[in-house]
């Protein structure tokens, strides 16, 4: 159950393939040096594995609690949150101005798959807070920053995103949470579930922020707001200590994060109301920007959610491939297929598991990469004196959000499930702890949107928006890159890498043409139906991307020092196994895409209702 961080190949990642140096030019960020991540890598790992990493199995098996209406965590989590504050991480990319250590995004993500990694039900109350703390940066009126922000950066107080309810999942136009104004505020009432951290003992403070409607909005997502909702108001001192009308009804019973409280919410249930005898109902909140703006303003904070997602999928499945990899070569079973009369072997040695162990560490690496480079075009979609370049930086922003987010956690699922399926019947044994990485990471695909909306998302708002024009410039910007590969033993990966350029490019048209209707018969019906595969399509490429150029950075270094160091041996094998093990599925997610949308999208759903 012990946990490493992977200091190193994530250093290695974000200097050489996720372009530190290119964000630590950006404004404000001189003081971003290779010397300075190391050293902040570091520290992190001390605080993953030594704090974090240790409480992981203990909140899986004692859970949270709800008492007298109040959520109390397992035990030692309010201590290992109070060391966490203190150390400032929870401020990381945000200002100094207001409290934070005005670090890059792109080191920002770099430690968020440690946090995930070492206790992915403790790292969730960060991730929403960060993200709550973007939303009203972004979109909040300067009281409200002032009012907020600081207390929300040290961790003091801790954010929430509230969407979801009873009968609007994932269809946000449904919801109908209700908000009257009342003077300076608004009077919040409805019910909210799934509400990751809703209530907690951890902070002082919980800054909810949530969707409502107006009484006059227009229907469906057009009228939808978002409101600062606290869970505790000032007193007439000022100090935040009244309880606002924000009622914990239940904690689900989930799969796994046991660790974490997903709470269901009342919002002016009546419970805490500071006068009995009133007759306006409601808990107290505070509008974000105009009116009827809130879905755009809530996608800030999902946007910077999905990434976490996506590296909090990948930083659980590396931690299962860790303890897969030690339990291999701890498991003593059968003897060597070339000396079957010979002595037992440790299980390493046996092909498929040398198969299955190669398959987490190639997408692991790859994936971890990814995910940075999205956090440094973040960083320079914000800040880069170049209007051209940052055009160009959100264009990756868009196109790359949705594939972190929808393959990092689906690559993530089938990771942490080949190491359980490593530790044999031992893995379906909870004891041996790798059973709990995977109930916590079968959630990642689901929340934050769906990985079918992520899919949609790519096709629907992404491609179709502007006829493919911001994936043709991403798609020419890896053209670009895959030139550096200049190694004459890597021309393979390079050739297989346009290969898959070529494929993502003419998927593109196909769905294109889909949609428009220029294929007689067929509609959006049917680019929709063949999403999924088209966003993997791109996913399998862009992993091939990142494992291309990182084998050519090891080759350089190799050619330095002349072999002496095994890390960059194991880059370039790993490497080799991806582009022979992987990247052959861009032929098959090409062919499905061509050959598929039909039957899918025609099919009659009656066939689903034919009992046998």
């Amino acid at each position: 159950m012990t946990y490493t961080a992977p200091t190193r190949d994530l250093l290695f990642s974000t200097v050489h393939l996720a372009d530190l140096e290119g964000v630590a030019a950006l404004p404000g960020n001189a003081d971003a040096t290779a010397d300075l991540v190391e050293a902040i890598l570091r520290e992190a790992a001390k605080i993953g594995e030594e704090i974090l990493a240790p409480i992981n199995r203990s909140g899986d098996i004692n859970g949270v609690k709800l008492v007298d209406g109040q959520v109390q965590t397992a035990a030692g989590w309010k201590e290992a949150y109070a060391t966490f504050i203190e150390g400032g991480w929870n401020g990381l990319p945000f200002s100094p101005d207001r409290g934070g250590q005005g670090l890059p995004w792109l080191v920002a993500t770099a430690i968020q798959e440690i946090w995930h990694a070492s206790n992915m039900a403790f790292s969730l109350c960060t991730l929403l807070t960060q993200g709550a703390i973007k939303a009203i940066e972004l979109h909040g009126s300067d009281q409200q920053k002032d009012t907020f922000m600081n207390n929300m950066i040290s961790g003091i107080w801790s954010g929430t995103m509230n969407l979801t309810e009873a009968d609007a999942g994932s269809d946000l136009a449904a919801v109908k949470t209700r908000a009257i104004a009342d003077g300076d505020h608004y009077l919040i009432s409805g019910q909210k579930i799934f509400i990751t951290y809703g209530d907690h003992d951890l902070t002082e403070n919980i800054i909810h922020l949530v969707l409502a409607r107006l009484p006059d909005a227009p229907a469906g997502v057009k009228g939808i707001s978002l409101f600062i909702v606290p869970k505790f108001l000032p007193d007439e001192n000022g100090k935040w200590t009244v309880r606002n009308d924000i009622e914990t009804i239940s904690l689900e019973h989930k799969l796994g994060i046991h660790g974490s409280p997903t709470a269901t919410l009342a919002y002016g249930s009546g419970k805490y109301r500071s006068d009995k005898n009133q007759k306006k109902t409601g808990a107290i909140g505070y509008l974000v920007g105009q009116e009827n703006h809130g879905m755009s303003y809530m996608f800030t904070m999902m946007n910077v959610a999905r990434l976490a997602v996506g590296i909090e999928g990948n930083g659980v499945a590396d931690r299962a491939y860790q303890q897969s990899v030690r339990f291999a070569n701890e498991r003593v079973q059968g003897t060597a297929i070339e000396n079957p009369k010979g002595a037992r072997v440790t299980i390493v040695n046996h092909p498929d598991i040398k198969r299955m162990l190669m398959l987490q560490k190639c997408r692991i690496e790859a994936l971890r990469s990814l995910g940075l480079v999205l956090g440094a075009s973040f960083d320079k979609s914000l800040k880069h004196p170049d209007q051209e370049v940052r055009t160009f930086n959100q264009a990756m922003v868009e196109i790359l959000t949705p594939i972190a987010k929808g393959y990092m956690t689906e690559m993530g699922l089938e990771n942490v499930s080949i190491a359980l399926q490593v530790h044999g019947g031992m893995g379906f044994i909870e004891q041996t702890g790798v059973a709990q990485h995977y109930r916590d990471q079968r959630i990642t695909p689901i929340y934050e949107g769906t990985n079918g909306i992520q899919a949609l998302d790519l096709v629907g708002r992404k491609l179709l928006r502007d006829q493919g024009d911001m994936a043709r410039a991403v798609i020419e910007h890896i053209g670009k890159e895959m030139e550096t590969v200049h190694h004459t033993t890597l021309s393979s990966m390079r050739a297989q890498v346009t290969e898959g350029l070529n494929a993502v490019e003419q998927s593109m048209n196909t769905i294109l043409k889909m949609a428009s209707g220029d294929t007689a018969g067929v509609d959006m019906k049917q680019a929709a139906a063949i999403a999924d595969p088209y966003l993997r399509l791109w996913g399998t490429v862009m992993c091939g991307w990142q494992l291309a150029k990182a084998a050519s950075v090891a080759m350089d270094f190799i050619d330095l020092d002349d072999g002496g160091d095994p890390f960059y041996r194991a880059k370039i094998e790993t490497a080799k196994f991806y582009f022979a093990y992987e990247m052959p599925k861009v032929a098959y997610h090409q062919a499905v895409i061509k050959q598929s949308a039909n039957c899918i999208a025609n099919l009659d759903t009656a066939i689903f209702e034919t009992l046998q």
